[in-house]
């Protein structure tokens, strides 16, 4: 078997399908397919597309002798395998629903984990469940006394009978998937995705976010459950008819030169990564950067996902300039699970686009003023650094609105709203949720803040984050941004949030993980960052000192805010706090 499939001689037709199962059909008539890798680098499992066709629809002849009921939910623990994908399609075309659901990248949060498993299926209402090998204890354990009517790994649904007669596969008016949001904010939603609604996104994606070629080649680490790496990296190349190599997420976390490895290896020209996954590449290569690489076929380095890092992708491609990395591969762009994947995308090849604005006007006026460079500190100190994420894809509106709710103008910060063919139908089984941000008239309230540069989006951050001090609007990065530029604290370790205090002030906090444990070291970190917050936007924060890696992050690998705010009270009595704040404020 041809462990690495290529795309030579190809037709493309980027993904002008009605339904999922078309654009597998399509695939399996090429040579194309994908390859599975270890943290080592080892090759463990190849699927070309043909392969992955005929399996699914042998397993949905199985799935279908169980007799469930048309759009029945099928729970699959979404590790990175070629059981996941066979298992994805095999719904699509028995007429039942997936519904992706993460794996703990966590080892020893055991009872947290089936804690969340348990909650998801009780949620999307599963009738069956799958889980790989590793994984089937946790789903056993967290269905106990559920309602399914078969729970197990791939060789349980390999065993059962097949029926007759002929696949009825999922139509385009009805769903595709159900895809759980990564609750940064709050619980994790289930998005409903219709088949429409999917490949008219994946379409957009692939003719004009990345203007996909024949030859092009994919590698993602990104976790199967998280809407970039499901939609970006399994559907898009399955819809294209690419090749793609994929690192589990927990092997890259682990061993993170093995995602530029596999590029270097396959020669592949398209990758995308929050900006974390970029920092922990030189975080690693600092430690040995003689291992050689060629990057040289990387023609788009795609970064979404979080607030995107300019200052980190830069270090990026200067540690990795002689590798033959360009950074103009940078591509930008913006989106979100309700809307599928993808609302915008940068230029091609120019790379990242930084506005800089005055900090101060926008978090005191909400406008995105550019800001004139001066020699003083304390005026640097005022300048914000946004990336620019480009233009919505074609057919799609977007308006950025005040707290009236009216349009707001070029350079005023708002809420982003968005309309399309790709906005999710709702929350599966929660009307009022979806009430909530979705509006009669098809309007998406996205919770993102951002603005306007022409007809190019600018991304703030989620409107939920927002630290409001004294009237003033200060994003959480801001804080974070300074804890992470001092030599004790890596990109990643801080995360900043505000809680109530008992007058009903709000308070701002910071909370930092800290491997220094000398008592006057960590005294001076505390005083430092302190005085800094101070200096640069003149409130008060109390600085909290936690341990490595104990910081709460989601299912995919993004802080949560919300989490860190609720273990920090956990933590702290407010006898204890009041006082420690009241000399923050007077030392500050």
């Amino acid at each position: 078997m041809n462990a690495t499939p290529t795309n030579n001689q190809i037709e493309l037709r980027p993904g002008n399908f009605a339904t999922l199962s078309e654009a597998l059909d399509y695939a399996a008539s090429g040579e194309t397919g994908c390859n599975f890798y270890s943290g080592r680098g080892k090759l463990t499992h190849v699927a070309t597309y043909a392969d992955l066709q005929k399996q699914a629809q042998n397993l949905a002849r199985r799935l279908n002798g169980l007799g469930l009921p048309r759009g029945a939910r099928v729970a699959l623990i979404a590790d990175t395998t070629p059981d996941f994908i066979r298992f994805f399609f095999a719904c699509q075309y028995a007429g039942l629903i997936p519904v992706p659901l993460p794996i703990s990248l966590h080892l020893g949060g055991h009872q947290a984990y089936v804690t969340q498993l348990r909650r998801l299926l009780q949620n999307c209402q599963a009738s069956i469940a799958m889980a790989p090998e590793g994984f089937l204890p946790f789903l056993e354990e967290a269905s106990t006394e559920l309602d399914l009517a078969l729970i197990g790994g791939p060789e349980t649904f390999a065993s059962l009978k097949e029926a007759e007669g002929p696949l009825d596969p999922l139509a385009p008016q009805e769903l595709a998937y159900i895809q759980y949001t990564s609750g940064s904010t709050r619980w994790p939603r289930g998005v409903e995705v219709t088949q429409s609604a999917v490949m008219t996104n994946l379409s957009g994606i692939i003719q004009h976010g990345l203007q996909v070629r024949p030859g092009d080649r994919c590698v993602s680490w990104l976790p199967f459950y998280h809407d970039m790496g499901l939609v970006g990296f399994v559907l898009g190349p399955i819809a294209s008819q690419l090749s793609v190599d994929y690192l589990s997420t927990r092997d890259f976390a682990m061993r993170p030169r093995q995602w530029l490895n596999l590029m270097t290896k396959s020669q592949a020209s398209i990758s995308f990564s929050p900006s974390f996954g970029y920092e922990l590449c030189v975080r690693r290569l600092g430690e040995d950067s003689n291992e050689p690489y060629d990057l040289s076929s990387w023609r788009i380095a795609g970064v979404g996902a979080e607030t995107i890092r300019a200052d980190s992708l830069s270090r990026f491609a200067q540690t990795l300039n002689m590798s033959g990395f360009k950074p103009e591969a940078f591509l930008a762009c913006y989106g979100m699970a309700e809307c599928s994947l993808a609302i915008s995308f940068a230029p091609l090849n120019k790379g990242l686009e930084v506005d800089r604005v005055d900090g101060d006007r926008l978090s005191n006026n909400r406008q995105a003023i550019p800001f004139v460079p001066s020699f003083t500190d304390e005026d640097q100190a005022r300048c914000s650094k946004f990336v620019n994420c480009g233009v919505p894809l074609p057919g799609y509106e977007v308006q950025i609105r005040n707290t009236r709710g009216d349009v707001v103008a070029e350079r005023e910060s708002g809420t982003i709203f968005v309309r399309g063919a790709s906005i999710m139908s709702g929350y599966f089984e929660d009307p009022a949720l979806t009430k909530e941000v979705l509006s009669p008239d098809g309007w998406l309230n996205t919770g993102d803040i951002g603005y306007w540069i022409g007809n190019s989006l600018v991304i703030i951050g989620r409107s939920k984050d927002m630290i409001i001090i004294n009237g003033r609007n200060i994003w959480p990065q801001d804080l974070e941004f300074l804890a992470e530029q001092q030599p004790e604290v890596r990109p990643g370790d801080s995360s900043a949030f505000s809680v109530t205090g008992p007058d009903g002030h709000e308070i701002a906090i910071m909370v930092v993980q800290c491997r220094e444990t000398d008592l006057q070291k960590r005294e001076e970190l505390v005083n430092r960052l302190r005085s800094l917050v101070h200096k640069d936007l003149s409130i008060p924060c109390y600085i909290e000192l936690i341990p490595p890696r104990t910081l709460p992050r989601t299912s995919s690998g993004k802080l949560s805010r919300s989490r860190a705010k609720a273990d920090f009270l956990s933590r702290i009595q407010w006898e204890e706090l009041v006082p420690m704040l009241s000399t923050t404020a007077r030392s500050a």
